[in-house]
């Protein structure tokens, strides 16, 4: 391991200059910065620094409608969102997982839920899950439906890779290694017992997402499970 003195070791790692024009930024790979000045949706517990007059609210459990209230009851989702209201600089990170930013221009895209970590305030969302899961799956494929024109900040472990669907080319994907995809495909849960059959016991691979139609999905090189609180 290389030594370094403080100076030295300082300036290595000293936060960026930042130019204060965009609400997103990257610091690293695997630190989002945020250029507060209003308010931003951002993963509860995703906070590692700021500096400024930056306040902090869970979100309340009738925000967003008595629709959305439900969908949360059931699914755990969106509860794991908070407000960050005020100006000033708000550094963010989620288990060392690396962040990708999306500007999205009156576009919509399908996020799993544990993977967004910010995103503006302007972004419309909601909460959905796929057509033929069960409640053996719950946890895994609800999702968050982001739409409208803001930045969006997505996480992923190592580096995504994204897949082109089409028409004559289905794309079919492990549930816990799904990020994301496009706002005009609508995945369906496909069961295939051979797995079970091959390791002799329930696996991630017994269910897959198939996307069918003209989009994109994003995977990640890592099978990740998490629970609904």
């Amino acid at each position: 391991m290389r030594k370094y003195t403080i100076d030295e070791f300082v300036n290595k790692t000293a936060e960026k200059e930042e130019s204060g024009e965009e609400l997103f930024d990257l610091e690293n790979d695997y630190t989002l910065y945020v250029n507060l000045n209003g308010k931003v949706w951002v993963k509860l517990g995703s906070m590692i620094a700021y500096a400024g007059d930056i306040r902090f609210k869970k979100q309340s459990s009738l925000e967003g409608g008595v629709s959305k209230f439900l969908k949360k009851a059931v699914t755990g989702e969106g509860a794991h969102m908070m407000a960050a209201e005020g100006y000033g600089n708000l550094y963010l990170a989620d288990d060392g997982k690396r962040i990708a930013i999306l500007n999205l221009e009156n576009e919509r895209i399908y996020v799993n839920g544990n993977d967004v970590i910010a995103f503006e305030e302007s972004i419309d969302w909601d909460i959905t899950m796929a057509k033929g899961s069960g409640s053996s799956l719950t946890g895994k494929l609800f999702t968050m439906k982001l739409q409208g024109s803001g930045m969006v900040a997505i996480t992923t472990h190592y580096t995504p890779m994204t897949l082109i669907v089409t028409p004559d080319r289905p794309v079919y994907t492990d549930p816990n290694a799904t990020v994301a995809w496009s706002g005009n495909l609508a995945p369906e849960i496909k069961t295939d017992i051979s797995f079970k059959s091959i390791t002799g016991r329930g696996s991630g691979e017994e269910f897959q997402m198939k996307f069918q139609g003209d989009g994109f999905v994003v995977v990640q090189p890592f099978e990740e499970v998490y629970k609904v609180e």
